[in-house]
């Protein structure tokens, strides 16, 4: 949250802070992400006048999407020559990954449910950037699909430097009226198939005392968020689990980072169901560079989006179960 004052503020201005946070609050909830992440965005900025109402909008006057091709050259290039894998890597951000490291010179292992959209991907990639991509069909909603993929990446002699856990899903509903096994899968691919990726390529990483891990989260961890709850606690854990071993990595030279989107452009409302909760998106490339940048800079976790990140951190000024209460009033099926 920005305020800005442009002149003295008496008390017919003011509004009380749980009443300021709900105006936000029922600004910026949104259901969305990318590939599977449902997440919370404040992208405007409010402003206190001296003159008639106290709150104003404007448009959100900070660039936070502008990076130079310069810069997205240079980032892409600190994985040359390394091979990245890359799970959920048949739309949204997974390929925005793709595309970034592959101009950049990094071969790509790219695995994902839909193998047709995979060997498309990886035909462009090839002609386009000259790099090495392989193709691995897998559900990470089957438990045995990680050790899998680890199998496929020692039969090819692949060393991975760069592990992305972006695959994940969400599902739109109140609790009781979701289908068991969709919850179920929700658990094993956003929670279970990262902590099990993650451990099979982590040793090696620490053997050769280089390796980085990205793992998606969403701006819905630093909240419970009612009718996706469960799809909130999952990116909870991701969260939590990336800076944790963050700092566990530290002192063997290896990055851990989680990326925290917001409203992104992808296939998330159609796959959870709530696609009328889809405005103001930010891009998948603006979004993937974001999560490669901090990355490379060393960060355990980033929020894309100025608004997001404000939004996020501004909600520990009231309490927990006000916030709660507000998104459940948001999210509540039947609502317009």
């Amino acid at each position: 949250m920005v305020l800005q004052l442009s002149g003295r503020v008496g008390t017919e201005h003011h509004l009380s802070l749980p009443r300021i946070l709900a105006q936000l609050l029922q600004e910026r909830i949104d259901l969305a992400g990318g590939c599977g992440h449902g997440d919370l965005t404040l992208p405007v900025v409010y402003q206190v006048a001296p003159t008639g109402s106290a709150w104003t909008r404007q448009k959100n006057i900070f660039p936070e999407g502008i990076l130079s091709h310069q810069e997205k050259s240079s980032l892409s290039g600190k994985w040359f020559g390394k091979w990245a894998l890359i799970t959920g890597a048949s739309a949204g951000i997974g390929v925005a990954f793709a595309k970034e490291l592959a101009s950049g010179g990094t071969k790509l292992v790219l695995t994902a449910r839909r193998k047709d959209r995979l060997e498309e991907l990886a035909r462009r990639l090839t002609a386009t950037c000259k790099v090495s991509v392989e193709v691995f069909p897998a559900d990470l909603a089957d438990p045995s699909a990680p050790e899998k993929i680890f199998a496929f990446t020692k039969e090819k002699g692949i060393e991975i430097d760069l592990l992305i856990n972006n695959a994940g899903f969400g599902q739109y509903g109140e609790f009781t009226a979701v289908e068991k096994q969709r919850l179920l899968d929700m658990v094993q691919v956003n929670c279970h198939a990262v902590v099990h990726l993650t451990r099979l390529y982590l040793p090696e990483m620490v053997a050769r005392r280089r390796g980085d891990v990205l793992i998606l989260a969403s701006t819905a961890s630093f909240q419970a968020v009612p009718y996706i709850s469960t799809y909130a606690a999952t990116k909870v854990f991701d969260l939590l689990f990336a800076e944790g071993l963050a700092e566990e990595m530290k002192p063997y030279g290896i990055r851990v980072c989680a990326l925290c989107p917001g409203s992104t452009e992808s296939e998330f409302h159609a796959v959870s169901g709530k696609e009328k909760f889809q405005r103001r998106v930010e891009t998948a490339e603006k979004v993937a560079h974001t999560g490669l940048k901090a990355l490379a800079a060393g960060k355990s976790y980033v929020i894309s989006g100025l608004g997001n990140y404000l939004g996020a951190h501004g909600e520990r000024l009231v309490p927990r179960r006000f916030v709660t209460r507000i998104a459940g009033k948001m999210f509540k099926p039947g609502n317009k």
